[in-house]
This record gives structure tokens, C-alpha cells and sequence, in this order.
């Protein structure tokens, strides 16, 4: 699948624009009389791989913000969907092989309604102008424009921002660092909640049906009998397995947060004191751990003890979080299937939906509330009295 849709993909960005040779780069002279240099390469085939496959490393610096990746509001909104295309897709496809359609359509339905929050708590948070400038002669009309392209505009900036960070991809069109201060904290905590909106090429299904087994654990309390999954007892060992999974994440995230604020080695390399730049330290955890790309750029991480430490985010994220789905899913495999009872709690329907939400938001979520609480919500009151960092 992988393969022909890419072909297919890249031969559309070339129609738009989208840059594809083998070509040397071009030394040209501008308007101004100075020389620059044109990057050349096959960037079309590139984009095509790098949405298609959630990975996000642009061939540009600029990544999708660039004209040459990225020229028009048809290949942006093209972009998005290839992110987004086999995640949704894997939900109808678990649907089919749980035997039950509906099973798809509650993961689907629970993605959903997190992917529709966050798109418009980013809209909402990037359509008013940053209130650090409210003194400013600036013109707040557009809202905050800073670090967005005048085509895609706020709109389309805020969507692409929600969609690359609901997947494990680290493709941009915009620069997070200039979000306003909630609505850089969306894709940070998309990230956090374990990207599960949809999530990576597989990762985002496992992701959420980890928090399908938490939550039919607590509902099979709330009823008073053990826990049942597609005609599976949920026992001692899959909540085990299923609690070091969720644990993992934020240990390793808010661990190393917390070992960069104190040491003067990390902070020196942060552009902004203050609770900007704690956001900048925790973002980039938070990226790594979940394996996304994106970053706020105010932090130079380019040095080596940062290199360091973020690569092993990056694999403790991995194989750390991996490991124990794996044991789940092999315990899961030996159980006999049993015949669903009077109390068996419906997993296919609005209710289960609705308590999935609840739960992927209050564990997710709150777990980090405290560190966004010192980083982008201290930066919002700030700002709305003129504070800037």
C-alpha cells in the first residue's frame, strides 16, 4: 500500500509545485543583488513518504512551512490527510478482525472527539492576537500571525499543528515556539496523552487500547464483576502490564524535565527564562518520548548532552512503552473466550465512547497538569499583563 500511494501522492505534489530532481543546487542573485543558494533535490517522493509514514523529517529546515514542500492550501490539506490516512484506516480495519465492526467505529468515535477539542482550543487560542502585545502598535486583526505563512494563514496552521501531533509525526507548517502560550500547549499535550488521536502507523492502536483495557478494568468495578474485553477476562497481569505502560511515559518525560530545570548545562542552551522556557525543556521531552519530531525551537539542542539525553528518551520511549503492550497482548492470546452475561459492560457503544474519553483525558492529561501549569498556563496569566520572557 505503501508504495503505489506514495507514487501516486508525489506525482500530485509535482503538479502543485512541489520540487522533485536530482539537480545541483542553483546559485541565484536577488532583487537585492545578493547570491543564495536554491536547494535542489527529490523532494516530492520525500513529502509523500514522510506524511504518508507519520515520520516528519522535512528536506527542508523549514520542513512543510517551506514553498518547495508545501507551496499551495491544496498540498497542505493533502499533507494532513496522508497523516492521518492509515491510523483512522487501522480502526476500520480493527473492527474487522475483532468480529465487530462497532468495536472500530468506538476507538474512531473516542479519536475523534479528542482530534475536534484540540483543533479548536489551537483555532480559538491562535485566532486572538498574543495579549503580551495588546500595548504594542501591532495589528491583532489577523490574529497571532507570528511564526505562521501568510497562505495557509491561522486557520490551517492550527489544524496541521493538531494533525501532526495527534500522530507521531513531526511535520510543520508553522512554528510551535510562536504559538500563543495555550495554544502551543494543544500539541503538547496531544503528544502527552500518549498520541493516541489516531497516533503513528500502528503506535496510536495499540496507544488507545491500552486505555481500553483501563478503562473496561473500571468499569467492570463500577458493576462489580471482572472486567471482560471481546470475551476476555482483564486480570491482575494485563492492569500490571497495562499501569507500567502508562507510568512509563510520564517518568520518563517529567524525569528528565525536571533534571534539565536544575542544571545550568541544559538551561544555557534556552532562549527564554521563565515559564517559556521550562515549556521548551518539557516539549522536547515529550516529543521525544512520543516519538514525534516537533519541537519549539527556542531550544538550541544541538549540543551534547542534550543529544544525548534526547536519544535516549527517544529509545526509552520506544521499546520501554512497546515491551509491555506486547505482554498484554500475549497474555490476552492464552485466555479462553467467554460468553458475554447480564453484566457484561457493552464495549461498542456511545457509553463506552464517552467513559474511553474521560479516562484517556483524566490519565493522560492530568498527569502532566502540574508542569503545564508552571510552563504555558504561567505564561498565559503573564502575558495577559504584559510579561513577556
Amino acid at each position: 500500500m505503501l508504495l503505489p500511494v506514495c507514487i501516486v501522492v508525489a506525482l500530485v505534489l509535482v503538479s502543485q509545485g512541489v520540487i522533485q530532481n536530482l539537480a545541483a543546487y542553483h546559485e541565484v542573485t536577488t532583487l537585492e543583488g545578493a547570491k543564495q543558494v536554491i536547494a535542489m533535490g527529490p523532494v516530492a517522493s520525500q513529502e509523500a513518504i514522510k506524511e504518508l509514514g507519520t515520520n516528519g523529517g522535512g528536506f527542508f529546515n523549514a520542513n512543510s512551512a517551506h514553498p518547495f514542500e508545501n507551496p499551495s492550501a491544496l498540498t497542505n490539506m493533502l499533507e494532513m490527510i496522508l497523516i492521518f490516512a492509515i491510523p483512522a484506516g487501522l480502526t476500520y480495519t480493527y473492527g474487522r478482525m475483532a468480529r465487530d465492526q462497532r468495536q472500530g467505529w468506538v476507538l474512531l468515535a473516542a479519536m475523534s472527539v479528542l482530534f475536534f477539542a484540540g483543533v479548536t482550543t489551537a483555532y480559538w487560542a491562535e485566532s486572538h492576537p498574543n495579549p503580551a502585545m495588546h500595548d504594542l502598535a501591532v495589528a491583532s486583526a489577523p490574529g497571532n500571525m507570528e511564526g505562521k505563512e501568510i497562505r495557509f494563514g491561522i486557520p490551517q496552521s492550527a489544524l496541521f499543528a493538531t494533525v501532526t501531533t495527534d500522530a507521531s509525526c513531526g511535520a510543520v507548517n508553522s512554528m510551535h515556539d510562536s504559538f500563543t502560550p495555550l495554544g502551543g500547549l494543544v500539541p503538547m499535550v496531544n503528544i502527552q496523552l500518549g498520541e493516541v488521536v489516531f497516533g503513528g502507523v500502528g503506535a496510536g492502536l495499540y496507544g488507545i487500547l491500552v486505555f481500553v483495557v483501563l478503562t473496561v478494568f473500571i468499569a467492570g468495578l463500577m458493576v462489580g464483576r471482572t472486567p471482560e474485553y471481546l470475551g476476555k477476562k482483564i486480570e491482575g497481569r494485563e492492569m500490571k502490564l497495562a499501569m507500567l505502560y502508562i507510568l512509563v511515559f510520564p517518568l520518563i518525560i517529567l524525569g528528565f524535565t525536571a533534571w534539565a530545570s536544575v542544571s545550568d548545562f541544559a538551561t544555557s542552551h534556552l532562549s527564554n527564562a521563565g515559564p517559556h522556557g521550562l515549556s521548551e525543556m518539557l516539549y522536547a521531552f515529550t516529543s521525544g518520548a512520543g516519538n514525534n519530531g516537533s519541537a519549539f525551537g527556542g531550544l538550541d539542542a544541538n549540543h551534547d548532552w542534550w543529544n544525548i539525553i534526547l536519544g535516549i528518551t527517544m529509545l526509552a520511549g520506544r521499546f520501554f512503552m512497546i515491551i509491555p503492550v506486547m505482554g498484554i497482548a500475549g497474555a490476552m492470546l492464552n485466555k479462553k473466550t467467554v460468553l458475554p452475561g447480564l453484566g457484561t459492560f457493552p464495549t461498542n457503544g456511545w457509553l463506552f465512547t464517552a467513559l474511553l474519553v474521560a479516562v484517556i483525558v483524566i490519565v493522560g492529561a492530568l498527569t502532566f497538569f502540574p508542569a503545564l501549569s508552571l510552563g504555558p498556563v504561567v505564561e498565559h496569566f503573564q502575558a495577559l499583563h504584559g510579561e513577556v520572557q
